[in-house]
């Protein structure tokens, strides 16, 4: 796992964990350890957990571009989960399994003002998404486990319009079932250009 790209193209951290606490200790901090012998705070750019025999168990990391995340790995060194914040506020939470597929994660993007939750399949493919962002409007989007197409969308607007998107298998919108606001039904059907064929009412 270790080397591979994560969630919001986060990396794992590397390093050795024998004395690295000593070596990469700021100036300030390394003083605060000379003269006290319980200092209150500890500053470094990385920390390494270290399990009973040595392996890297957790590794917490702020990269030079303003990157702080903790990775979590299993005792055969795999990275299993992890928790990044971005420079720029943005945040994720991501689960990975044996053979380092992402399976699930969860994020929230602080300029767009959305978040959402995906799930992906064992080869790594995105089969579902719930999403929401700060006007209210929120989605459930499922998709083809083989090509990655959205398959399926159940939706409710700002203006609080629920709708069910069906789409086709080169991911064309193809029968849309939706309530207006008044709770007036609407149900539309399109070909594979797009072109409705039936509306109703």
């Amino acid at each position: 796992m270790r080397d591979r790209n994560l969630f919001l193209g986060l990396a794992l951290a590397g390093g050795i964990a024998g004395g690295i606490a000593g070596a990469i200790l700021l100036p300030a901090a390394a003083s605060a350890v000379s003269s006290h012998r319980h200092p209150k705070t500890v500053e470094a750019s990385e920390f390494i957990l270290a399990g009973p025999h040595g392996e890297h168990r957790a590794v917490l990391r702020v990269s030079l571009n303003g990157l702080a995340n903790l990775t979590m790995f299993d005792d055969s060194g795999r990275g299993r989960a992890q928790l990044a914040v971005t420079a720029e506020g943005n945040s994720s939470i991501a689960f990975f399994d044996e053979n380092g597929q992402r399976r699930v994660a969860v994020g929230e993007n602080a300029a767009r003002g959305r978040a959402g939750i995906a799930i992906f399949n064992a080869k790594g493919k995105e089969t579902g998404g719930l999403s929401g962002d700060s006007t209210g409007e929120t989605s459930l989007t499922l998709y083809d486990s083989n090509s990655g197409l959205a398959r399926a969308g159940l939706g409710v607007s700002q203006q609080g319009v629920p709708a069910l998107l069906l789409l086709d298998q080169n991911g064309k919108d193809r029968a849309e079932l939706h309530l207006e606001t008044n709770g007036k039904p609407g149900l539309v059907l399109a070909d594979e250009n797009g072109k409705t064929i039936a509306a109703l009412p």
